[in-house]
């Protein structure tokens, strides 16, 4: 009697769920790519409504826009299965420029950004992601949860009470439903739910179509109506170069955030150009631009499991259906199960373990201090590129602090040669932190007629240091002794000749 081994489901890498043609020979996997696009496109539809009025430009132009930017970074981006739409940051850079020139300079400064974006990321802008710290990284991380918790709140004020028991369901829903089974996203089935029980309910509540009114058409070629002159340039440009830069950060934040998710890498560079390209495309149909959208994409990679591009073509593809075929369908649809979504992916995103009280009292205060000043200076200002540009600033601060005390100078007084000789051994890294002390530390009146300053152990980082070196050798020379600097590594010898002497010490 023949014995026959229990078929196990095959194992794959993460490099390998990336694969498009691997998916799409799967059928399950090609089914979880197919809902979670679904799901991802039925939470973009309120978000581009709602960024598209902060912006101040008709709803159209943000639903548009977040079709054409999937649409396209799903071909062109570094980031397999990252969701790029219509952002709330770019509607805050770019809302002031169409409140005083209107819509078409609007569009021509979305084009002119995509224009920038591609030649930062050629120029390599992507590579300043390694001077990022973990410490900002996690602050942003947990302030971007809190932005989309708190974006959430004004859907549960002012509204009727049958809103509460929905979302509260919703929830349920959404964090229960993957603890039996994780055959559909949790996040769609509360979707379904929550519409079914209020279209044959008839309960009165805030719906999608409250938001505005969805297009019934599709996009078409757009060309701005600008005149092409140096005074339009001079306003463009500022918004533009401005919009260029908060949309790669964001982007290439949450390209990283996926990356630890997935435990995958993804092509920074490319991405950075790819947003470019997304958002020239995106302004040529009318659309109000966009960058990566850390919710939905966690919405797409966490919450519903996808890894490839198809989830991201996917979302923008079902997007436009759903807005222009189903509008009537996706317009009953209940906030509250789209808050409900949101919600949950506000509690996925947090990183809980950075503020548990065993993390918090195992890590160094500087760093614990870097985090906080994200988180808040994020929330604060409701812009993530402000938070983490102070987040790597005050990292940088602290970072020099903690440096600059690691440099030690020690004195001894020996015979060397017959003559009495005091000698200082340098240990540290020496920059502009560390070495405005150093001057301080010798004995010049006490020591002997020689005097030998030991550098094997230290570096010359910057001009800062080299200045220092030439104050403490004038100030030997004004006592009438002689002092010999020796140990320097060749790099530091190479930058001592070739500032040494001409930055105006002891003056």
């Amino acid at each position: 009697m023949a014995v026959t081994k229990a078929e196990h489901p095959p194992v794959f890498t993460p490099e390998q769920l990336q694969s498009v043609r691997g998916t799409l020979k799967s059928p399950r996997r090609l089914k979880t790519e197919v809902l979670a696009g679904l799901v991802v496109a039925l939470a973009l539809i309120p978000e581009a409504i709602a960024f598209s009025i902060i912006a101040g430009v008709d709803p159209r132009l943000g639903l548009f826009a977040s079709f054409t930017m999937a649409v396209t970074i799903a071909f062109v981006g570094g980031r397999p299965a990252m969701i790029s739409a219509a952002t709330g940051a770019i509607a805050l850079v770019i809302a002031p420029l169409v409140k005083s020139h209107g819509v078409d300079y609007f569009i021509a400064a979305v084009i002119m950004a995509g224009i920038f974006q591609i030649i930062l990321g050629l120029s390599g802008v992507a590579k300043l992601m390694r001077f990022i710290p973990r410490s900002v990284m996690v602050g942003f991380v947990n302030a971007l949860a809190i932005l989309i918790f708190l974006s959430q709140v004004p859907e549960l004020l002012g509204v009727p009470w049958l809103v509460y028991p929905l979302t509260a369901l919703g929830l349920v829903i959404v964090f229960g439903l993957p603890k039996l089974t994780r055959a559909v996203p949790a996040p769609l089935v509360a979707i379904v739910v929550l519409t079914l029980i209020t279209v044959f309910a008839a309960l009165a509540v805030p719906t999608v179509g409250d938001k505005g009114e969805l297009p019934d058409s599709l996009p078409t070629l757009f060309i701005p109506n600008v005149p092409f002159t140096l005074e339009t340039l001079q306003v463009i440009f500022p918004f533009a170069l401005a919009m260029a830069f908060v949309g790669l950060l964001e982007s290439l934040m949450t390209a990283k955030l996926v990356d630890d998710v997935t435990d995958t890498r993804s092509h920074k560079t490319r991405e950075a150009w790819g947003q470019g390209v997304a958002n020239i495309v995106t302004g040529f149909f009318g659309g109000m631009g966009g960058c990566a959208m850390i919710g939905q994409t966690m919405i797409n990679v966490k919450a519903s499991g996808a890894r490839t591009r198809i989830s991201t073509f996917l979302a923008g593809i079902f997007l436009l259906i759903l807005v222009v075929v189903l509008g009537d369908i996706v317009s009953v649809i209940p906030m509250a199960a789209l808050v409900a979504v949101m919600i949950f992916v506000s509690v996925a995103t947090f990183d809980w373990h950075s503020i548990h009280p065993r993390t918090l009292k195992a890590m160094p205060k500087s760093e614990t201090i870097v985090m906080v000043a994200t988180v808040i200076v994020t929330v604060a200002t409701h812009n993530l590129a402000i938070g983490v540009g102070v987040g790597v600033l005050v990292a940088m601060v602290m970072f020099a602090r903690r440096v600059a005390h690691f440099v030690t100078v020690e004195r001894s007084v020996k015979t060397i040669g017959g003559h009495e000789t005091a000698t200082y051994v340098v240990d540290g890294e020496l920059f502009f932190a560390s070495s405005n002390d150093l001057y301080t530390q010798f004995e010049y009146a006490l020591d002997p007629a020689h005097v030998v300053i030991d550098m094997h152990a230290s570096h010359l980082w910057d001009a800062s240091t080299i200045a220092a070196l030439d104050a403490i050798t004038a100030k030997y020379h004004h006592h009438g002794k002689d002092v010999k600097i020796v140990g320097l590594n060749d790099a530091s010898i190479l930058m001592r000749q070739r500032l040494g002497g001409k930055l105006g010490a002891g003056h």
